[in-house]
């Protein structure tokens, strides 16, 4: 068995070519993609070759973490059916290429306890759940956050998921076309009484800018992924006794609730995906995601490809 699939060869380098797949295993499903999106954060770092070190990272390999499918067959413990519309978080079945992430190929081989069914009715939407469960895990990891930086797709699924949780937060975005009417200037913001602000710039020097707008045991929670040394002074942060929280990747429980949360239109996941391309067209799709300040999220469309 085989797919078509993005493969990173090396940094900058992108290829769209046919890679076999491992056999699936009893517990295993085959889905064909329907969609996958394309992340600005990790996958823009492992483009540009700047991705930190982590076990199984290296090229060539297949990125992508937020696809969509449907079921085509199963083993026989997988638990699944056929014809089951799942959201696909990854996969690691390429003989010959990496699939530290592995979600944008055409037809992929994964656990069935890895993916989430969702209704077929979300269509693309659904690759916007990875970005959800992290959000969900920023939002959740202390408390609702009341200042939110960076107002890009993850900015506002944090605050939307903010919002369900109670809070009213203020949402700081530098780039004025990026602000939908909903975040503000940093600059026009007065306030110092912030209790838990949530970055989501990935921007690895503003923890000084963040200490100094903290109320006396606040909390900064850092939701993006910072390539570069984080750095701060230490005397601010002292005599706020400010905490500094990681929220790392999101848990299971974090998937399956957003998943609740959309089907029950608690959460919504409109608006966010703004440009959408066939996946024949990946490499040119890659360079919109990330040179395009208005691209919030890219979508690539698998329909067609064997």
């Amino acid at each position: 068995m085989d797919a078509v699939a993005v493969v990173l060869e090396s940094p900058g380098c992108i290829d769209l070519r046919r890679v076999s797949l491992a056999a699936p295993a009893d517990g295993d499903i085959v889905v064909e993609i329907a969609w996958s999106g394309i992340s600005t954060g990790t996958e823009k770092l492992l483009f540009t070759g700047r991705m930190p070190q982590f076990p199984g990272m290296g090229y060539p390999l297949v990125p992508g973490y937020e696809s969509v499918g449907v079921v085509t067959a199963c083993g026989k413990s997988a638990g699944i059916e056929v014809g089951t519309t799942v959201f696909v978080p990854g996969a690691n079945c390429f003989d010959g290429v990496r699939g530290l992430f592995g979600g944008a190929a055409s037809r992929v081989v994964l656990p069935a306890a890895r993916v989430l069914p969702v209704a077929s009715a979300l269509r693309d939407k659904g690759v916007l759940l990875a970005l959800a469960a992290t959000a969900y895990h920023a939002v959740h990891l202390v408390n609702p956050p009341d200042l939110i930086i960076g107002f890009g797709t993850l900015g506002r699924l944090i605050a939307r998921l903010a919002r369900i949780a109670g809070a009213d937060p203020v949402v700081w975005e530098r780039d004025p076309a990026r602000r939908g009417g909903v975040a503000i200037d940093p600059a026009g913001d007065t306030r110092r009484d912030y209790a838990v602000i949530c970055d989501a710039s990935g921007d690895s020097a503003i923890i000084d800018s963040l200490v100094a707008r903290l109320r006396p045991g606040g909390t900064i929670v850092l939701a993006g992924f910072y390539a570069e040394r984080l750095e701060f002074s230490f005397p601010p942060a002292f005599m706020r006794e400010a905490r500094i929280a990681i929220a790392a990747q999101w848990q299971p429980r974090d998937l399956a609730a957003v998943g609740d949360l959309v089907a029950s239109n608690t959460l919504e996941l409109d608006g966010l995906i703004t440009h959408h391309s066939a996946a024949a067209d990946a490499a040119s799709a890659y360079e919109t995601a990330f040179g395009d300040p208005t691209c919030l999220k890219m979508v690539l469309n698998w329909s067609g490809v064997a």
